[in-house]
């Protein structure tokens, strides 16, 4: 399994920044939830209308990569402080979930190809 020191220790900061100005208050999982949406939404708008095969050049420009930083830092803080108050290691789970994705769709069945939901 991987070290995910930082992520914890992230996570841990987070907690603390949210406890000195009395947020906690205000981090109920619902708020977390609306407020991660919202985030994704301010990441989404950004890729707007980049075309798909234009959006990682797009996105190199240095002005433009700052920005999504930006949104994707919000994105990562907001789902950080959701996992903690709900009391699940985002860490833990992501690999777990890795772990199941690995035995779920198996390189040679799967090379190149996109799962469809079901």
């Amino acid at each position: 399994m991987a070290n995910h020191d930082s992520l914890r220790a992230l996570t841990a900061e987070l907690r603390e920044f949210a406890r000195e100005r009395d947020w906690e208050q205000f981090h109920d999982p619902k708020s977390l939830v609306l407020a991660l949406v919202g985030e994704v939404g301010e990441l989404a708008e950004l890729f707007q209308w980049v075309p798909a095969a234009q959006a990682a050049e797009h996105f190199s420009d240095p002005a433009r990569k700052e920005r999504v930083g930006e949104e994707l830092s919000d994105v990562l803080t907001y789902l950080l402080r959701l996992s903690d108050v709900l009391g699940v290691d985002l860490a833990t789970a992501a690999n777990a979930k890795l772990e199941h994705s690995r035995a779920r769709f198996q390189p040679d069945e799967f090379h190149g190809i996109a799962p469809m939901k079901e």
